[in-house]
């Protein structure tokens, strides 16, 4: 149930990728150049963090001269913006848990937008720490099945550290360490295999329903109001998504 939700919650997530392009770009230059200036080093090799990000960048079709050139800025300090790293916690309609990670230039800016996406929406944001007990931090990569042969992609995957690796609906979902993330997703594309997503996520431990539609369509106005704003580089909840949101 919890993979079918979460590969659900990336088709989703996919679909609005094909349509707004630019802004995605943007949003993961951002953690590019944060990842570059955190992290001491334009070296993936060296950094972590770095490596995780262009993995990212990767999965979600940004171009080779694009990242190239970001880590490049990064590194020469030519970026005039200074970015912080906040995470915001609240509850959607009905107690859904929601968790919303941000890089900003202005934390008031955000956390006044971040407050009225909830409160505009049937939910309320909460203190540090109200949710994020309910989600573990986990590499997650997924590849489409097609073509593919399970034993095969299971054997790969674990051998090249991968954690464990599942199959769901039309994808294989293989999960990471987050400090295994960067290089994983790496030793995969060397075999030649190409992701449908690749992010260091928090997935949740367990997953609500919304059985009424009014709750059901204020969760999803929450979940684009929140991923619109450009400071929201990342929003997690706990939602186990309709059936109908996987179709067309």
């Amino acid at each position: 149930m919890s993979g079918h939700s979460k590969w659900s919650t990336i088709k989703r997530k996919k679909e609005k990728t094909d349509g707004a392009r630019a802004k995605v770009f943007t949003k993961i230059g951002r953690e590019l150049a944060v990842a570059v200036k955190t992290g001491g080093s334009a070296d993936p090799n060296q950094n972590s963090a770095l490596k995780a990000v262009i993995a990212k960048a990767k999965a979600n079709n940004v171009p080779n001269d694009n990242i190239d050139r970001i880590i490049k800025k990064a590194a020469g300090e030519g970026g005039s913006n200074t970015y912080e790293n906040c995470v915001y916690e609240g509850y959607g309609p009905n107690g859904i848990a929601v968790m919303v990670e941000c890089l900003t230039d202005n934390k008031n800016r955000t956390a006044a937008d971040v407050r009225h996406a909830f409160s505009k929406n049937g939910g309320n944001l909460g203190t540090t720490g109200c949710v994020s007990f309910m989600f573990t931090q986990k590499g997650v990569i997924v590849i489409e099945k097609e073509g593919l042969d399970e034993d095969t992609v299971m054997m790969d995957a674990l051998e090249v550290g991968a954690s464990d690796c599942q199959t769901n609906e039309d994808v294989f979902e293989i999960y990471t360490e987050p400090s295994d993330f960067g290089g994983v997703c790496a030793d995969l594309q060397e075999k030649g295999y190409a992701f449908v997503s690749a992010e260091v996520a928090r997935v949740p431990d367990t997953y609500s329903k919304l059985d009424d539609e009014e709750s059901a369509e204020k969760m999803q106005k929450l979940l684009d109001m929140l991923e619109d704003n450009d400071d929201v580089q990342d929003v997690w909840h706990n939602w186990e998504m309709p059936e109908s949101d996987d179709e067309e």
